[in-house]
């Protein structure tokens, strides 16, 4: 086996660990991209609790799977953001909302964040994937005008805010890998260099490539790739449709819920979307990218029990080795 194919158990949170474990396992999946919210993964008690992490390694080993990054996106979007909200409070543990003080619940969610570098070391795993949130994602539209002071006071922000959080991942020998995403201090190409800037470029701070963020800016995912080989860290695989063109159905979504039609884009299962899915996997191979595939499900519009092994079977199919690296293997096995 080379890049394993995970599942992120995100979007399974509402079923206990080991149901979640047992499907991916039934359906052929290598491992789990596992989140820190419902059972899944409590980085609360995995740093308090002797036997946690043995026992969640020990569920991973019955079902034949393995882990190599978990995510903790909702509580590193309280990190940066503003404003804080009754948004936050719906995602955020009861713990970490406290008493829905701005500044408290930012400055818990940074606690835990670097809390979720200790557990992951743990756990063995060399890889958190999540969001950093951003004091400016609100200013995007540009009207009422935004000064450039107040742009450069939203980076200083997240680099205050991160260096410290990134410090703990440093001396624990974990990375983290934000995902490039509309509401990020990182949601672009642009964005993402600036974010770099902020932080020194250091090593503790990657990037989590998801194609299906792209596609709806009509920003290119292959050349994301080649742009940021050094700092692709992890990757998630998730599609996306664009289905503007009428007049009606715009970009920006015109707060439709997801799976609405009248929706100008929508995610949608792997393999039905506009990702050029070969070129990306093409792009990873001559980048060297050998971590795990991770499987990600939002598709608001099908049973997930059919889209997930559906999507397995896709990405198996596309997500090729180069053919150096297949034929090296091959050979060895026979020799």
């Amino acid at each position: 086996m080379t890049r394993p194919i995970t599942l992120f158990t995100g979007q399974w949170a509402d079923l206990p660990f080991e149901q979640v474990c047992r499907l991916a396992s039934d359906w052929g999946y290598d491992g789990l991209e596992i989140a820190c919210w419902g059972d899944h993964f409590e980085v609360d008690k995995a740093l308090a609790d002797p036997g946690y992490v043995d026992a969640k390694r020990a569920m991973l080993a019955k079902y034949n799977l393995g882990v190599w990054a978990i995510s903790n996106h909702l509580v590193g979007q309280a990190v940066c953001d503003h404003p804080i909200d009754q948004r936050h409070q719906g995602i955020l543990p009861a713990r970490i909302w406290g008493d829905g003080a701005p500044e408290g619940v930012r400055q818990r969610a940074a606690q835990e964040l670097k809390d979720t570098a200790r557990a992951a070391a743990k756990l063995g795993v060399r890889t958190v994937v999540g969001f950093t949130g951003s004091s400016i994602w609100h200013t995007v539209a540009m009207f009422p005008p935004v000064p450039e002071s107040m742009i450069e006071d939203g980076y200083r922000d997240f680099a205050d805010r991160w260096n410290p959080i990134l410090d703990v991942f440093d001396e624990v020998g974990v990375r983290f890998a934000h995902e490039v995403h509309p509401s990020e201090i990182a949601y672009d190409y642009w964005t993402a260099r600036r974010a770099l800037d902020a932080i020194g470029h250091r090593p503790a701070f990657g990037l989590n490539w998801d194609p299906s963020h792209f596609v709806w800016q009509e920003l290119d995912p292959v050349n994301f790739i080649l742009e940021f080989a050094d700092r692709i860290y992890h990757v998630d695989c998730k599609d996306a449709k664009v289905r503007t063109g009428d007049g009606r159905r715009g970009r920006l979504a015109s707060h439709l819920p997801w799976a609405d039609l009248r929706r100008g884009w929508d995610f949608i299962s792997t393999g039905h979307g506009d990702v050029p899915w070969e070129d990306c996997f093409r792009a990873l191979n001559s980048i060297g990218y050998d971590g795990p595939l991770s499987i990600e499900w939002e598709d608001a519009g099908m049973d997930r029990l059919v889209g997930a092994p559906e999507a397995l079977e896709f990405v198996r199919r596309y997500a090729f080795d180069q053919p150096e690296a297949a034929f090296d293997a091959a050979f060895s096995s026979q020799s």
